[in-house]
């Protein structure tokens, strides 16, 4: 995706692209992500640091698995979920921290894509009347 790339990027590739940053644009999702890079975590161990429901920790889990970018194998009866490939994990979020301290996190104030999109108010009743 940058000019350094050796080849361009075709269609597909830029679709690819969106779909793996589109797995990114969970806040939850990028909380179990960080989680993980700490090391192996159980379900229940996500459950307790993140304050998520069971339910919602599972599914998250499952669409990071899905997109390949968490694996578990199998501990008793429970689950122990790891990042597939932590050392390119590490350096996306490094820079993508070094991006949003270089706009100083205009994304977040971006009307298509900010932090209104992510949880939308609810217009009070004397806003719609």
């Amino acid at each position: 995706m940058t000019e350094t790339t050796s080849s361009p990027r075709t269609h597909a590739g830029f679709t690819a692209a969106a779909c793996l940053f589109h797995g990114f644009s969970d806040p939850t999702r990028l909380a179990i992500l960080q989680r993980l890079s700490e090391g192996e975590q159980r379900v229940v161990d996500l459950v307790n640091h993140l304050g998520l429901p069971q339910s919602s920790c599972s599914k998250h889990l499952a669409c990071l698995k899905d997109c390949g970018l968490v694996t578990s194998r199998a501990q008793g009866r429970a689950s122990v979920y790891s990042l597939t490939h932590p050392e390119l994990l590490h350096r996306l979020f490094a820079s993508a921290d070094e991006l949003l301290d270089a706009t100083g996190e205009a994304v977040a104030l971006c009307d298509n894509y900010g932090a209104l999109t992510l949880h939308p108010t609810v217009p009070s009743t004397e806003e719609t009347a």
